[in-house]
This record gives C-alpha cells, structure tokens and sequence, in this order.
C-alpha cells in the first residue's frame, strides 16, 4: 500500500471538498481516505485536486482520427493526447461510417482495453442512424437504418461500454429498447425529432442526449423538440461542449438552472487538433480549418472541437458560474454514472480506482494521476505551428 498527502487546497473528495487529505492506494485502487496530511504531503499552493475526468466524446487528439486509426495504436495516441488535460477515462468515438467500420472500432477497443491501454473504457459509435435534416459535420454517404447487420455488430458482448448516438425519428423504437436492455447506452443526438418523438426514444430507452442544442430540433415555444424534451425531462443525461463556440454561455447557463445538475455531463467532442502542433486536418475527406479554438469546414460548419476536458472545466466555473466541485463532478462523477461506472470511478472515495488531476488557482491542469502513478504532466495550450 502506498499512501498519498495532499495540504493547502480544495480537494474535491465525495464526502466534500477538504484542504487536506491522505489517500492509502492499493493495487491502483483507493483504499483509505482521510483528513490530514502526513510530513512531505504534496502542497496543492492553493489549487484544485478533482477526480479523473471522464469524457464520453473523443473523435481525435494529438494529431490522430479516430475514423482514420481504426487500431490499438489510434486508441492508445488519443488517450496520450488528452491524459496532460486530466483525462483519465474516455471513450474513443467514431463519427458516421460503414458498418465494417463500427465492427472494427469496437474491436479495436476491445482490444485496447485488453491491451491495458490506460482509460480507454468503451467506444461512442455516433452515428449513423441520424436525421440527414441535423447531420452537422458528418457525411450522409453513410447514413442508414438500425438494420440486422448493425444491430449484430452492437450487440456483440464488449470488455467495455458501447454508446451509441441515434436519432429516434429514424431508428425503430423497439430496436432502441433492444440495445438499452442489452447495456447499450443509447443518446439521442443529430436528430430532428418532434417533442413526442424524443420523449418516446426515452420511453424506448435513451438515457443521453449527445451535444445538446448542436444538431438537434431547437426550443420553439409552440414546437418544443429535442432541446425542450431535454430540458423538461429530469432523468436523460445531457452532454454539452462547454467552449463559447457550440452554444453561448447564457444558453448553457439556463440549461443548468432547468435540470438537475447530476445529469449535465461535460464533453470535449475533441478532434485531431486537441494537443497538435498542426491544428488543420482532414475528416473524411474534407479539410478543416481550426483557428482560435474553432473548427469549421468550408462552408462554415462547425466540425468538432479543439476542446480538452480541463478547458471545459475551467470555462464551466469562469463562464457558467459553477461550483467549482459542481463542475468536477460534470466531468467525472456524472459521466462514470451515465456509464454505469459509479461503482469504480468518477470520484475520490476508497473503492474508487485511484485517478485524479491536480488544477491550479486558474484551473489550469498540473499533473494527471491514473492508478495512483504519475501519467502526465501539465502541457499547456500549443500555439499551431
């Protein structure tokens, strides 16, 4: 057992937020957790330490696609991309592609879990069964339907979580209900439902809502779709992109005070671009510009984002006016509950696997702890070459 002193900071532990605490670790695993720092304890200089983050919407980092390194090696270069932003859990995420893709990037996954790729804990299929009507970014080349062959590959036994993003409109509801009760997390996303047709997909059995506002039927005051289906319900769990590009801070700042803050999950829906020093790159084809923070392709699309979990924390608690325990638990505790995770991470408590970043007074990340072993240290924003 190896124990772990921290002294002079806001420790965002699940029994609150404490200046000073000793953690015991085993075996990767938190085994004790006490007040009180012991002699040499590691001084936080006023900063933040916060559970692991967990982000559920990782298209690329570090110069890598997803869709493009369909291997072991693409999973294992994203994670390394994120892990300086305090990420120590995600999930690899393919943007709409050919059924033999999505086996592959399942497969791949399974084999990078089995691989001992640290905090790689499932794959985010988005797409394709999505409303051509709200596509974004993605290509409609390959839009389908929830046909026999992709329902086979889903629902073959995982070592990791499989979520999928699906438009309700389009995807038959008992299918939904097939792939919930097989553990599928299913988010509604990319989709131009009626109100009645998202409230329906949530009957069926989606429990997410992926990128709310962004590709999605707005709230209308007499048409109230997606966003108001969303927002009026109080158990879905919804993803934002908290980088002042997707949706303006008032309206994410509204959405917080609508529903209960345990179902708002942040997501960095990174691209290629996040820890780069080339920010362009190139998404099925077409060239993406990023510059200031922003991705767009050339008809002015949003594709993405150069968003890392850490910045997402911090435009949370600078922009939104969060807690800033508020907002850890927005990027660990409740996405580790969406995923049914709650049992081993997404917080600092003795049972929890011993994963955590340490932030300073402006929340800028410092180092990333996973399995009680050091696995980066701060990289700060890159300047594009």
């Amino acid at each position: 057992m190896t124990s772990y002193s921290f002294v002079n900071g806001h420790i965002v532990t699940a029994g609150g937020v404490r200046d000073a605490v000793t953690i015991d670790v085993e075996n990767g695993v938190i085994v004790g957790l006490r007040d009180g720092a012991a002699a040499g304890a590691t001084d936080l200089d006023g900063g933040w330490m916060m559970p692991g983050f967990i982000d559920t919407q990782v298209n690329g980092g570090g110069g890598v696609l997803f869709n493009d390194a369909l291997t072991v090696a693409g999973i294992a270069a994203i994670g390394d991309a994120h892990r300086p932003y305090g990420t120590t859990a995600y999930l690899p995420t393919l943007i709409s592609d050919s059924t033999d893709a999505i086996a592959q990037a399942l497969d791949a996954t399974d084999a990078a879990i089995a691989a001992g790729v640290p905090g790689v804990v499932g794959a985010h299929i988005e797409g394709p069964v999505i409303n051509v009507t709200r596509k974004g970014i993605h290509d409609p080349k390959h839009f389908g339907t929830l046909d026999d062959r992709l329902m086979d590959v889903l629902l073959r036994p995982r070592r990791g979580r499989v979520m999928v993003t699906l438009a309700p409109e389009i995807a038959p509801l008992d299918r939904i209900t097939a792939l919930a009760r097989a553990g599928v997390r299913v988010s509604l996303g990319h989709s131009d439902a009626t109100h009645a047709q998202a409230r329906d997909g949530f009957a069926a059995g989606i429990t997410g809502v992926t990128h709310l506002f962004n590709a999605m039927s707005p709230l209308v005051h007499r048409a109230p779709g997606v966003v108001g289906a969303a927002l009026d319900d109080q158990q879905v769990y919804c993803g934002l992109i908290a980088d002042g590009f997707h949706a303006d801070d008032a309206v994410l700042r509204v959405a917080l005070r609508a529903r209960p803050l345990d179902r708002m999950m942040l997501v960095s829906d990174a691209m290629p671009c996040v820890n780069a020093q080339v920010k362009d790159f190139v998404l099925q084809g077409r060239a993406i510009h990023v510059e200031g923070g922003r991705c767009v392709g050339a008809d002015g699309t949003l594709a993405g984002s150069d968003l890392d979990m850490a910045r997402a924390v911090r435009n949370t608690v600078l922009n939104l006016g969060v807690a800033p325990e508020q907002a850890a638990a927005m990027a660990a505790t409740n996405p580790a509950a969406f995923l049914g995770l709650s049992a081993v991470r997404g917080s600092l408590a003795p049972g929890q696997r011993a994963d955590w970043v340490i932030l300073d007074t402006g929340f800028q990340p410092h180092t990333t702890t996973i399995g009680g072993a050091v696995a980066a240290t701060a990289r700060r924003d890159i300047v594009p070459a």
